[in-house]
């Protein structure tokens, strides 16, 4: 009986479909990515239509500025959910951290210090909650609630009433204005160190994901924990780095936040900032279940709130709390975006 004879047409085209199949499968993990970025570029026209003077120079660096602090807690948060965890202190740790260093400056230790000493208690704290998750099997939700709990805790005890750095403090040169265009009338390019900062932790983070054998096993722990620890992967000791990561660079959104506002620093600084970095992550395409995602995603995640923020701002007509119903709609939207795109893969 001789064998079936397959045309070189069919192959050819059963190999097509297989390639395109390959391609399709590897693209859904950026779709929630692209339509964040489709989103956005859809906000910024309609309140330029809407409103007019969003796509100048001026309105672009007010906006840039005003969410570095979030853009540096949703990198921190990318980490920590690309490993399958969730951090809910960072708000509550900005608010420490900030409240701390200051009254630090007023006792006239160095400020240069002050402000390491306040990335270093935004760390400690992140240390805590890392060894509590992976020594003590205590889970994310729990171990960095209760953190978040202890860290606004002690930000009242430090003082209920909001606390001013000194005149002199080098943390007031974070929020200092750079002129970079000068444009007509008001229509200038401004923007601050504290902006450069983010872009350096952005520029970081990528590079510590993508390039490091620790970055790779943070995908790893959230892709499959099992099979990591398999390869021969250090999961113990990069679970407890993703949390001090996350901590030091809350510690950090707190520096340049305090710098933004003129050194003023109060305990209830960052009420929902935690919130605010995980929409900004699961917008920006991060499964919260990880093993997928990407940094700059979650930048744009970011900017999506921001523009949100913006639209809210110059129509005016708008209830402020309207803004959390909307992140919460497009937020729902996304997520079940993410659950469709991961059923299909798995089919």
């Amino acid at each position: 009986m001789s064998a079936p004879v397959t045309s070189p047409a069919l192959g050819a085209e059963s190999a097509a479909q297989t390639a395109l199949q390959r391609v399709w499968g590897r693209s859904q993990s950026i779709i929630p990515t692209l339509a964040a970025v489709v989103l956005l570029i859809a906000m910024l026209v309609y309140a330029e239509i809407a409103y007019g003077r969003v796509f100048h120079a001026g309105t672009m660096s007010s906006l840039l500025v005003s969410f570095a602090p979030t853009i540096i807690l949703a990198v921190g948060m990318t980490i920590v959910i690309l490993s399958g965890g969730i951090d809910l202190s960072v708000g509550a740790v900005v608010a420490f951290t900030s409240v701390a260093g200051v009254m630090l400056m007023n006792i006239g230790i160095n400020g240069w210090l002050s402000i390491l000493l306040m990335i270093g208690f935004g760390a400690l704290f992140g240390l805590v909650s890392g060894v509590l998750i992976q020594y003590f099997n205590v889970q994310p939700f729990i171990a960095t609630l209760a953190m978040m709990f202890l860290a606004r805790g002690l930000a009242s005890i430090l003082s209920t009433v909001p606390v001013q750095a000194p005149e002199n403090a080098p943390i007031l040169l974070i929020g200092t204005d750079f002129k970079i265009i000068d444009g007509p009338k008001v229509n200038d390019l401004v923007l601050t160190p504290g902006f450069f900062i983010a872009i350096l932790v952005i520029i970081g983070a990528y590079v510590f994901l993508h390039r490091t054998r620790m970055g790779r096993t943070v995908y790893g722990i959230g892709g499959a924990e099992s099979s990591a620890q398999l390869m021969g992967l250090p999961v113990a000791r990069t679970r407890v780095w993703i949390y001090v990561v996350s901590g030091a660079l809350a510690g950090l959104a707190a520096v340049v936040y305090t710098a933004e506002v003129g050194g003023k620093a109060q305990n209830v600084t960052g009420i929902g900032w935690e919130l605010d970095a995980i929409a900004a992550v699961v917008i920006g395409g991060t499964l919260l279940t990880g093993g997928a995602g990407y940094v700059l995603g979650s930048v744009v995640g970011s900017l999506v709130l921001a523009s949100l923020w913006m639209i809210i701002t110059k129509d005016g007509t708008i209830r402020p709390e309207y803004l959390t119903i909307i992140t919460g709609g497009i937020l729902l939207v996304f997520v079940l975006l993410q659950r469709v795109l991961t059923a299909r893969r798995r089919r």
